[in-house]
């Protein structure tokens, strides 16, 4: 790893034990630890190649008793082409403007976010998030985080996307998009934008957060090929078909 000198110390910290929400019957713990001050992005940085996320001005990373289902992934930048069904993608979101913009949260968003919520993820712990919640999630950053909106013709909000810029890639931090176009994709056409900016900038990476082998909601990350996943060893491709690294 890549060796990142730090201004003073920093101390991590592990949660209190709460139900999985990703695997039934399960328990999550997290180490944690906080990100500020000057050195906020080199840290952040180190953490994310150690397979760490970012949430609000916390990383944190799963140690969860017995379980190791959730693996960091991040797409390869160079060796990635884009399939017949992405490649469809992109020309049914043709007419989509794309609008990249500071951190900052507007009442438009949150209506899309909490639609997109309702439908997708009803009971869950976000859908109950109000505008303030919904306003820190994305403001609540001390490292280089930056929004995208995607834009119909008619200038209503089909998407956006909640990233971080990095030395060696972008980070997305979390994304949603209009219910009702379901049909277009939008969730791989935001990974597929990501990728696109990466490329434009020399990135070699794009950041996808956890993957799941048994969730259906994760199962989309392992389209985008090349893919790398952290173990202890550290990164190594992932063979999508197996669940393995290779």
């Amino acid at each position: 790893m890549d060796h990142f000198p730090l201004k003073r110390p920093h101390f991590f910290f592990t949660t209190a034990p709460l139900p999985c929400p990703y695997v039934a019957g399960r328990l999550e713990r997290k180490i944690v630890t906080e990100l500020n001050g000057a050195d906020a992005d080199v840290l952040h940085e180190a953490l994310s190649r150690a397979g760490f996320r970012r949430s609000h001005s916390i990383a944190y990373t799963p140690a969860c008793p017995g379980c190791n289902a959730c693996v960091p992934v991040r797409i390869v930048i160079n060796g990635f082409t884009p399939g017949k069904t992405m490649r469809r993608i992109a020309r049914v979101n043709a007419g989509l403007t794309v609008h990249e913009l500071p951190a900052r949260a507007s009442a438009e968003q949150f209506r899309l976010f909490a639609r997109y919520q309702e439908s997708r993820h009803s009971g869950g712990d976000m859908a109950m998030m109000g505008f303030y919640d919904y306003r820190s999630m994305v403001e609540d950053s001390p490292v280089d985080t930056f929004l995208v909106e995607f834009r119909q013709p008619d200038d209503s909000l089909a998407a956006v996307c909640l990233a971080d810029r990095m030395g060696d890639g972008l980070s997305a931090v979390y994304s949603f998009f209009e219910p009702d176009l379901g049909r277009n994709s939008l969730g791989t056409h935001v990974v597929l934008w990501l990728i696109a900016e990466a490329r434009r900038r020399a990135l070699p990476y794009v950041y996808l957060g956890y993957w799941i082998a048994d969730s259906h909601k994760m199962s989309y990350k392992t389209r985008f090929q090349p893919l790398e996943a952290f173990s202890p060893d550290g990164w190594h491709l992932l063979d999508a078909a197996a669940g393995d690294t290779v």
